[in-house]
Order: structure tokens, then sequence, then C-alpha cells
């Protein structure tokens, strides 16, 4: 699933008020944190995630390990927060067709 320029800027706009559901800790990414924000996108489809790392690399190493494990869609990436996307199959967030 792709999203257009439109689609992501309604998702960042239904983002703005979440709370980040995820905090990745010291270990990093684990298979229990996959399963965490597997089990966080299945419930809310759109969630945030903390990536507490400086380096720029890394993060966004994390950031495409984190979508690809997921099967989901990265929306924004700001400072140290992760926005991503991932239809349920009860679709509760409807995205518009533009």
């Amino acid at each position: 699933m792709s999203l257009n320029k439109k689609q992501i800027q309604y998702l960042k706009g239904l983002a703005h008020p979440l709370k980040p559901v995820v905090l990745l800790g010291n270990n990093g990414l684990t298979e229990a944190v996959v399963a965490e924000i597997d089990y966080s996108l299945n419930h809310h489809e759109l969630i945030k995630i903390k990536i507490p790392t400086d380096d720029r690399v890394s993060k966004a190493l994390i950031v495409e390990a984190i979508c690809r494990e997921t099967a989901s869609i990265k929306v924004q990436v700001i400072g140290k927060t992760l926005i991503i996307y991932r239809q349920s199959p009860e679709k509760k967030i409807r995205i518009p067709k533009i």
C-alpha cells in the first residue's frame, strides 16, 4: 500500500494529538519491541514510537527495520518520534481517496 501526499497530510493531522505508544529502550529494536509495535498497529492503525538515539544513521536503520518487520508505512519522523500507519482488517481510519 502506498499513500499520496494528501493522504499522508491527513494521517499527520490525525497523529498530532497522539502520545507515543511504544518506547525503544537501551536494548534497541528487539523481537519483543517489534511484537509490541505489531500489536499496537493491529489495535490503533496509527501510532507514534519514540526512538531514543541522536545518531541519524542508526535512527534511519531502525525506522527502516520497523517498517519492514511490521509491514507498515512511515508517515513522518520528527526528532526522536516516528509515526507509522498500517491498515487493520476493521479499517478504523478512513483515508480520503484524493
